[in-house]
């Protein structure tokens, strides 16, 4: 008898060991950047600068048949932001994800807390890796899959500044709320996406109450391979009102690749934002943008547009190629830009400007040690225009460049998982 019960509880433990499984795992992620012209034009008299980051990020998973849990928390600085015998870092650590999530059948799920909200192209949503703080957001998401190649998410977010007893305004730099809606189906290797996006945003009037405004975003999105060739087309507008400003704006991008081998692929590319010209006298919000965004992928590497910028300026016509090579522990790619404003350029006489912005190109190219270590870098140059000096500022005629190099570790400290036990 007492030999039995001893077997019947080895069976419970094992099979509570079997239906869980726990990870943690580490990312530290130096990058050093060599920025002489980085977003933005330099002039002539300033010297470039020269800078370490790094994102130290520490990952904790558990789930089993229906619940998942995942909290990664962070610290992302610059190398000697502090002294070396330092009481504290200028940059603390910081939450990028903590939720909880239950899937309540296969076809049927919920996720509430901090987490990144990324879908098709990560055009107009995306974690914004490139980033060394990323991006992610606290909000409830459900997840429903009626069938195997349809998929429907809805996610909400509502922001407080801090606990109060009475209404108070929301001062932080994001959004008050939002309310978003992603279907996505595939009919063989084709993919169709459609969103619809709301979000609100607290401004302060003339009379200086504060009041929410918000911009409806919605659109679709079409990935498709066929033999050799790949590609993705989306087009989007918005809508509605921004610091009591009406908004119409839109946006449309395709980008076509060609399987050359095995290991190299070509492709060509175009994106137009709508933009608001420079002498516009109508108050009404025309330049479109991609809200959250993985926007450094997008438009060049020197994230001269719309990377913390050129948000309600001119707009942009970005038309590119790309030429890559990959292989298991290889990759390169060489991107040329060509940019052009999609509105009116205006001098400080008031005359109208070439819409010609400039010209970039960027190489970028990485090696992989191992699974969890691996090398970036790249070169990127700018030659910009005299519009782009309108813009910008700063001085057309100088080298503007940018290099960088990056190393990622990500060693998995532990799993305990029913296939290592």
């Amino acid at each position: 008898m007492k030999r039995s019960i001893l077997q019947f509880a080895a069976f419970l433990i094992t099979f509570s060991v079997f239906s869980q499984n726990f990870e943690a795992g580490l990312q530290l992620r130096p990058r050093y950047e060599f920025r002489n012209g980085f977003k933005t034009l330099l002039p002539e008299a300033a010297d470039p600068a020269s800078l370490v980051s790094q994102r130290s990020r520490l990952i904790l998973g558990y789930n089993d048949e229906a619940l998942q849990v995942k909290f990664s928390f962070q610290s992302v600085g610059i190398w000697g932001d502090s002294p070396t015998m330092r009481q504290e870092d200028n940059n603390s650590l910081s939450i990028f994800e903590a939720y909880g999530q239950y899937q309540t059948s296969p076809n049927f799920l919920f996720r509430v807390g901090r987490q990144v909200l990324s879908y098709d192209n990560q055009r107009i949503l995306g974690e914004v890796n490139w980033a060394q703080q990323g991006q992610s957001h606290d909000a409830a998401l459900i997840s429903w899959k009626p069938a195997a190649n349809h998929r429907l998410d809805v996610a909400a977010a509502y922001n407080a500044e801090a606990e109060t007893l009475i209404e108070a305004p929301y001062l932080v730099n994001s959004y008050q709320n939002l309310q978003m809606a992603w279907y996505h189906m595939d009919v063989n290797n084709v993919g169709f996406s459609f969103l619809l996006m709301n979000t609100g945003y607290e401004f302060d009037t003339v009379s200086q109450d504060r009041e929410v405004d918000y911009i409806q975003t919605f659109g679709a999105f079409h990935n498709f391979v066929s033999g050799d060739f790949s590609g993705n087309v989306g087009a989007y507008g918005q809508a509605g009102s921004r610091n009591n400003r009406d908004v119409s704006a839109w946006y449309t991008g395709l980008n076509l690749n060609y399987k050359l081998s095995l290991s190299w692929i070509a492709g060509v590319g175009a994106e137009y934002l709508s933009g608001t010209d420079m002498n516009d006298t109508s108050g009404e919000i025309k330049s479109f943008t991609p809200l959250f965004g993985t926007n450094h992928g997008f438009n060049g590497h020197m994230d001269y547009f719309y990377v913390g910028n050129h948000q309600n300026s001119v707009g942009l016509l970005d038309i590119y190629g790309k030429f890559s090579y990959t292989t298991s522990k290889f990759d390169f790619s060489i991107m040329p830009h060509v940019f052009s404003s999609s509105a009116n350029i205006v001098d400080a006489a008031g005359n109208e400007r070439d819409n010609y912005l400039g010209t970039e190109i960027d190489f970028a190219a990485g090696y992989k040690f191992r699974k969890d270590l691996q090398v970036n870098f790249g070169y990127s140059q700018m030659f910009g225009s005299g519009s782009l000096e309108i813009l910008k500022g700063g001085d057309k005629d100088a080298t503007q460049n940018w290099a960088w190099v990056m190393l990622s570790f990500s060693p998995k400290l532990f799993q305990i998982s029913p296939d290592k036990i």
